[in-house]
């Protein structure tokens, strides 16, 4: 059934926000101040799912999407608005959720962090189907809302290196013998060399594996085989025939350089993180003599950077692999002297757990998507050491809001800045930074 709707707003996930007679309906594609007729294809209690069949009266943030996947392909949800207005609605988005969620605001908003709108997305997750219907094997993200994969040909998010094998990495898969038994890619994409990890559900036979050489030589690419979980990869080719990955990325401002693994987890955006990571340490303030503890550390994105300045840093990961990686980064680098790993779980930590760390003059939090929410209960329980700084890098504005709550409503401590980070152009994704001060 089509229905007439004015938009009111948009949601966290970037769809038209309608009020109708006490009823909220979610209009995909459409933008505020528009008047659009839409399908409502979910029906709900309390809400509606509709989608734009036809548009009425523009919105002036709508503009024409680059790819010709738009709408169809899941991979991104606002091409259609023009970019600036994208990261003026995440701003927008990170002020309301601090506030409706953690009854919290900031003193001061930091500019956004901004960078290449297209070509930056260097790490993803690509799916793999053999649909004989549609002419043999799809390489590409999920349908919108579906668990099918796209019939991809293009992808502008992409580095173009990479999309341009996504034709070509079809006519790999097609060729093998397993074509029906490797159900994902995922691309690495670092400062000099491109890797693929093939999920590779049973063993190759001597003609698939002389298939993907070929593969490999041809393109440069670096070719990884996935029989298991993540840690089960193995490196099958590398161009030059060598033994070792060359898989890295730097951040020149600290004259570091990070070798990874290409299920490692790095950030999807290096131009973004190279600027975010400048700006948390600028922001953490750190001075020499200082002892920082850098929590949920990784692979020691933030460490690194952070021991050029401070006498000793104390990364802190939940992961035993990510804390050696992180301290063969360190050592690599010539910073082994000044930086300490530890495995911790970081959802558990108890007051007197955080207190056994040691007294820390800055703490730099980079949690995952569950946030904070241990580390802000210890650094705001009673009595508790306190740092003079908590610079906090957030992926979910709805825990960084939860988390802050208890650092200013329960602990007393000041949300002194915050402000957005756009490390996902084109997608509802919503990162940002936060200072606390106590």
């Amino acid at each position: 059934m089509s229905e007439r709707y004015r938009i009111d707003s948009l949601d966290l996930d970037a769809n038209g926000v309608a009020r109708s007679e006490g009823k909220v309906t979610f209009v995909r594609g459409a933008l505020p101040g528009e008047v659009v007729t839409a399908r409502v294809v979910r029906h709900k209690p309390r809400f509606d799912v509709a989608e734009v069949e036809s548009i009425e009266r523009s919105s002036p943030l709508r503009i024409a999407p680059r790819c010709a996947h738009f709408g169809t392909c899941g991979g991104c949800s606002m091409q259609h608005v023009e970019p600036r207005a994208q990261v003026s609605i995440k701003q927008r988005a990170l002020e309301d959720t601090l506030w409706h969620v953690g009854r919290v605001r900031p003193e001061t908003m930091l500019p956004p962090i901004v960078g290449p709108a297209y070509g930056y997305r260097y790490r993803a997750r690509l799916s793999v189907r053999h649909v004989p219907k549609k002419g043999g094997v799809l390489v590409g993200f999920h349908e919108r809302g579906s668990s099918y994969v796209a019939d991809m040909r293009e992808c502008h998010v992409l580095p173009p290196s990479v999309a341009a094998l996504l034709l070509p990495l079809r006519e790999l898969v097609g060729s093998l013998s397993i074509r029906d038994r490797m159900p994902q890619v995922e691309v690495a994409q670092g400062e000099t060399v491109l890797a693929l990890v093939l999920r590779v559900l049973e063993s190759l036979s001597d003609d698939d594996r002389t298939l993907l050489r070929a593969f490999g030589e041809r393109h440069g690419v670096e070719l990884w085989l996935q029989p298991k979980g993540p840690d089960s990869i193995e490196l099958f080719w590398t161009p030059g025939g060598g033994a070792a990955s060359a898989l890295h990325y730097t951040l020149p401002e600290f004259g570091v350089t990070m070798p990874f693994r290409p299920t490692d987890f790095t950030q999807v955006n290096h131009a973004i993180n190279a600027t975010l990571v400048g700006r948390a340490v600028r922001l953490l303030g750190v001075r020499d003599g200082e002892r920082v503890a850098d929590l949920f550390c990784g692979l020691g994105n933030f460490s690194l950077p952070l021991a050029t300045l401070a006498r000793e840093v104390v990364g802190i990961e939940g992961s035993a692999t990510l804390v050696r990686r992180a301290e063969d980064n360190a050592r690599a680098a010539g910073l082994g002297a000044r930086t300490t790993f530890r495995v911790a779980n970081l959802f558990e930590p108890t007051p007197d757990a955080w207190s056994a760390l040691g007294p820390f003059d800055r703490v730099l939090l980079d949690p995952p998507r569950e946030g904070a929410l241990a580390v802000a209960q210890a650094l705001s329980a009673p009595g508790a050491a306190r740092p003079s700084r908590v610079v906090y890098v957030s992926c979910n504005p709805a825990t960084l809001a939860r988390d802050a709550s208890v650092l200013v409503n329960e602990g007393g401590w000041r949300l002194r800045d915050a402000g957005v980070v756009n490390m996902f152009p084109h997608t509802s994704h919503v990162e940002s930074i936060a200072v606390f001060e106590p």
